[in-house]
């Protein structure tokens, strides 16, 4: 069972990882195989060109080395202090009870700590993400802008910030 004085954040990305990030964000039902896809490729990314990829990695796992969710972010190119959260997720056995929310502060920390002062998040305007949404806000990011129809139509871009 998960309980969150057993998580560790871990920064560096394993090979093993590909496979982890994957899966995890498969289990959740809300992204199609090329999203899939993506997410796997920014753990390579990593692998591959270390820090200098601009990705940065923050899974969750207890002591048995289990990964229950991750984060990735990074610094948005030709910004001075701006970051972006590419993905932020939680096993879905395991949500509700705070990991996200561990997970998102761990970001923010480890963004300021690379000289971030904002965080940018981006996210669908289906029902399916609503609880996404509220997500966002609960952890004390406001909607910046809606780009109408972004994703496809009737399916909206909702882009939140959260400034410190």
């Amino acid at each position: 069972m998960f309980t969150l004085e057993q998580i560790i954040f871990r920064r560096e990305v394993r090979k093993s990882d590909i496979d982890v990030v994957r899966r995890l964000a498969d289990q959740t039902g809300f992204f199609r195989p090329q999203e899939l896809a993506v997410a796997a490729e920014l753990v390579l990314e990593r692998l591959c060109n270390g820090p200098s990829s601009g990705y940065h990695f923050l899974l969750a796992e207890n002591s048995a080395g289990h990964v229950s969710g991750y984060a990735c972010f990074g610094p948005i190119p030709c910004t001075g202090s701006s970051f972006d959260l590419y993905w932020i997720i939680v096993h879905p056995q395991v949500q509700g009870q705070g990991l996200g929310k561990l997970l998102m502060s761990a970001s923010e920390a480890e963004a300021t700590s690379l000289g971030g002062t904002r965080m940018y998040v981006e996210t669908s305007s289906q029902t399916l993400y609503r609880r996404t949404r509220q997500f966002y806000e609960r952890c004390g990011y406001s909607q910046e802008a809606v780009l109408r129809d972004f994703y496809a139509p009737g399916d909206h871009k909702h882009i939140y910030c959260k400034s410190w």
